[in-house]
C-alpha cells in the first residue's frame, strides 16, 4: 500500500507544477497584450505627427516658393518699408 500512495503524491505534485506555469503564462499573456495595446497605441501617435510633419513640411516648400517671387519682394517692400511706385497713389482713411 506503501506505494500506491507515493504514486498519487507524484501526481499532485505534477499537476500543482503544471497548474503553476499554466498561471505565469496566463500572466505573461496579459501582460503582453498590454504591451501590445500600448505599441499599438504608440504607432498611432507617431503616424500622426509623421503625416503632421509633412504637412509642415510641405507648407515649409510652399513658403520657400512664395518667398523666392517678385511678388513676396512687393509684399514686404509695401508692408515694412512703406515704398509705392512711382505712379500709385496712397489712401489713408482719417483718424479722428
Amino acid at each position: 500500500m506503501r506505494r500506491s500512495h507515493k504514486k498519487g503524491t507524484g501526481i499532485g505534485i505534477i499537476a500543482f507544477v503544471v497548474l503553476i506555469l499554466f498561471g505565469i503564462v496566463a500572466f505573461r499573456k496579459i501582460d503582453l497584450e498590454k504591451r501590445s495595446v500600448q505599441a499599438k497605441q504608440k504607432i498611432e501617435e507617431l503616424d500622426a505627427q509623421i503625416a503632421e510633419e509633412k504637412e509642415r513640411t510641405e507648407e515649409i516648400k510652399n513658403l520657400e516658393a512664395y518667398v523666392h517671387t517678385k511678388r513676396y519682394i512687393e509684399d514686404v517692400a509695401r508692408e515694412k518699408l512703406g515704398l509705392v511706385y512711382k505712379d500709385e497713389i496712397i489712401l489713408k482713411q482719417e483718424e479722428e
